[in-house]
């Protein structure tokens, strides 16, 4: 194999390796170490296998001067409302999936176009493979 073809294969430091079809399970071990080795590796590692941030519900008391009696409201969590570490948490699901698009074909990115999340790539990724490589077979 030649240096950039093994560069392809494994990546390097500011790039994450590249999917072989033929070697799934090897390329998904990498890019796990890999996502892990970046800052915040562990926050990325976490969004790509358990999926992102979810804002909480936040509860507000009701307004008794209305007419209808209203005992409490909810909204959705602000940016001014996150801790630092779930505002981390954000910034690492976004950088969880671009590190898992940048290690992608073509044709397998095209299909997995219409995924959300790190975690949705992740799995459908590992569901096109099925069977490719010995580790994932049924």
């Amino acid at each position: 194999m030649s240096t950039q073809q093994d560069i392809y294969a494994v990546g390097s430091e500011s790039c994450p390796p590249m999917l072989n079809k033929e070697n799934y399970v090897p390329w998904s071990s990498r890019l796990l170490r890999y996502a892990k080795s970046r800052s915040n590796g562990k926050l990325i590692h976490n969004s790509i296998l358990n999926g992102p941030y979810v804002r909480r519900m936040i509860v507000e008391p009701g307004d008794g001067e209305r007419d209808i009696n209203v005992n409490e409201t909810f909204h959705e969590q602000t940016d001014d409302e996150l801790s630092e570490r779930e505002l981390k948490q954000i910034e690492a699901d976004d950088k969880a999936i671009q590190t898992i698009l940048l290690s992608l074909l073509e044709d397998i990115y095209a299909a997995i176009d219409s995924c959300e999340t790190a975690q949705e790539i992740w799995l459908r990724v590992q569901q096109m493979m099925k069977g490719s490589d010995i580790g994932i077979q049924e």
